[in-house]
């Protein structure tokens, strides 16, 4: 069954609005396999794709572009084709589309940032984030060694989470772990949530959606919203709206799980 039938046979999940980013399409990190259960299994009348949707920095290195990349764009197109409102908001790793910003191709708008109003009349900005990561705008040579290092942890990722599931054991980030342990990275996350933040504020908003950071997040500071993403190739998550403006933050591992273990259990005898 290809993508699209699939799409079509299975009820979909409905939501208000879906924001996702770092996909990171073009790199053997991203995790395609869950990024199209969930693009085939959810449906949204709005769907932001806040950066780093494709990462040109990796495929400048080595071509990498498996049939699973090619049904990821496939699907987002149909979603695009038949309704879905398609905001894309490019980033660091496919910054060469900002060359596009302003734009509409395929019923897919280009926006360097954008603004979502929620069911319950919230004005968010949308955006990657790099706009406000002082390494990458300071220096583009130590952020392109970061991203190799990073692309290593990931593929120790795979690794232990190959280990885990021949032990029936569920989907564990690795790089996610280490992240939220180490002291310099939290201190990173901080002051690159403080910068997204001040800048909302500036423009007298009510919250900001972004990604870049792989570390997804919905909390308050003050009265400003903050939300990320996360990200698609150790998290797995995407932020969500449901028809009353709530957000909430999907782990798509975790969903699948939930699903897997309801599929297991025996069906219950008819009654008399």
């Amino acid at each position: 069954m290809n993508a699209v039938t699939r799409l079509q046979a299975q009820p979909a999940q409905k939501y208000r609005t879906i924001f996702i980013s770092d996909l990171h399409l073009g790199f053997r990190g991203c995790q395609a396999d869950k990024l199209l259960d969930f693009l085939r299994s959810t449906d949204s009348e709005y769907l932001y794709l806040a950066g780093d949707i494709f990462d040109g920095w990796e495929m400048k290195k080595r071509p990498y572009w498996p049939p699973e990349h090619q049904e990821v764009v496939k699907l987002i197109l149909h979603k695009a084709a038949n309704g879905t409102r398609v905001i894309y908001t490019p980033g660091n790793h496919d910054e060469c589309a900002r060359d596009f910003c302003g734009h509409s191709f395929d019923n897919i708008l280009v926006r360097d940032t954008a603004i979502h109003t929620t069911a319950d009349d919230k004005k968010l900005l949308v955006l990657h984030g790099d706009q406000f990561d002082t390494v990458v705008k300071v220096s583009p040579m130590l952020a392109h060694i970061g991203a190799s290092m990073y692309g290593k942890l990931l593929m120790l990722n795979r690794l232990v989470n190959a280990a885990r599931k021949l032990m029936g054991k569920p989907y564990w980030s690795l790089a996610a772990h280490l992240k939220n342990r180490v002291k310099n990275v939290v201190s990173y996350i901080g002051r690159f949530e403080e910068a997204v933040i001040n800048s909302t504020r500036s423009q007298q908003l009510d919250g900001v959606v972004c990604g870049h950071i792989h570390h997804a997040e919905i909390t308050r500071f003050g009265d400003t919203l903050y939300c990320n993403t996360g990200d698609w190739v150790e998290s797995c998550t995407a932020l969500i709206e449901r028809p009353n403006g709530m957000l909430e933050i999907l782990h798509w591992a975790d969903e699948q799980q939930k699903h897997n273990t309801h599929s297991e259990q025996p069906a219950l005898p008819e009654a008399a």
